[in-house]
C-alpha cells in the first residue's frame, strides 16, 4: 500500500521548524501540506524543506481534509499537524494497521495508553466532552464494529477509496466526528492506537473545545 503524509498547517511556522526535521519522510510514499491561509512564512519554510504546498480552496476543516484526500496519489493518507504536541514518530504507527486492512485509524487521546494534557488535572471538561460526544455517536450509529473513543482527533489516517465512500461535507468543522459517524454507517474497518498529546509549546490552540464540539455535532446533525 502506497501512504502519503499530508501536513495540516494555519500559522504553524514554529511548530513546523521543531516537527519536521523528526518526521520519517523517508517512510511514506509522497509529501505534502494542505495550508489554510499562513502568513507567518510557514507556507515559505515548507518550500524550503521541498514540502508541495497546496492552498485549501475554501474555509474550513472538512474542506482541507477533502482537498488533502483529492491531492494524494496514493491508496491512503494520513494527516499531521506540526505543531510541536504530537511526536512526529507517531506516523509510523499507521502502516502495520492499514496492512491489517483498518481503512479509518485514528490516534486516540482517549484509550488505555494515552496521555492527553488535562490528564495531570482534577477536572478534565475537554476529554470528558470528546468521549460524551464519542459514547452518543455510538449509542445511535454504530451497530457493529470498534467503538472510536476519541471523536474530536484530526491526527488520523484514512484509505482513499473509504474516504471516498463517506461523501464527507464539504463545509464546517464537523470532519473528525463526521468520519466516525461515516464509518458506522458503512461498517468501515475502524480503529485507534494510544498517543501522547502535551500542550501546545506556541500560541494558543486554533479550536476551542466547546464550540468546536458543539459546531461539529450541531452541523453534522443538521445536514
Amino acid at each position: 500500500m502506497k501512504i502519503s503524509l499530508c501536513l495540516m498547517t494555519w500559522n504553524e511556522i514554529e511548530g513546523c521548524k521543531l516537527d519536521l526535521p523528526r518526521l520519517p519522510r523517508e517512510m511514506f510514499d509522497e509529501i505534502y501540506a494542505i495550508d489554510g491561509g499562513s502568513t507567518d512564512g510557514t507556507v515559505e519554510y515548507l518550500h524550503s524543506q521541498d514540502i508541495p504546498v497546496y492552498k485549501q480552496p475554501q474555509k474550513g476543516l472538512n474542506a482541507a481534509y477533502e482537498h488533502a484526500n483529492d491531492m494524494s496519489s496514493c491508496d491512503a493518507v494520513v494527516v499531521f499537524f506540526p505543531k510541536g504536541t504530537i511526536s512526529p514518530e507517531e506516523t509510523l504507527k499507521f502502516r502495520p494497521l492499514f496492512d491489517q486492512g483498518y481503512e479509518l485509524i485514528i490516534a486516540s487521546r482517549q484509550i488505555k495508553g494515552a496521555f492527553n494534557e488535562e490528564d495531570v488535572n482534577l477536572l478534565r471538561p475537554r476529554k470528558w466532552l470528546v468521549f460524551l460526544l464519542a459514547v452518543l455517536a455510538a449509542g445511535v450509529w454504530r451497530r457493529e464494529g470498534y467503538f472510536v473513543r476519541d471523536v474530536l482527533h484530526g491526527f488520523k489516517g484514512w484509505t482513499v477509496n473509504a474516504f471516498t465512500r463517506m461523501k464527507i461535507l464539504d463545509h464546517g468543522l464537523s470532519i473528525d466526528i463526521e468520519m466516525v459517524v461515516r464509518s458506522y454507517k458503512l461498517r468501515i474497518k475502524r480503529t485507534e492506537f494510544p498517543t501522547k498529546e502535551v500542550s501546545r509549546p506556541f500560541s494558543n490552540s486554533h479550536f476551542k473545545i466547546w464550540p468546536t464540539g458543539k459546531n461539529c455535532w450541531l452541523t453534522f446533525c443538521l445536514n
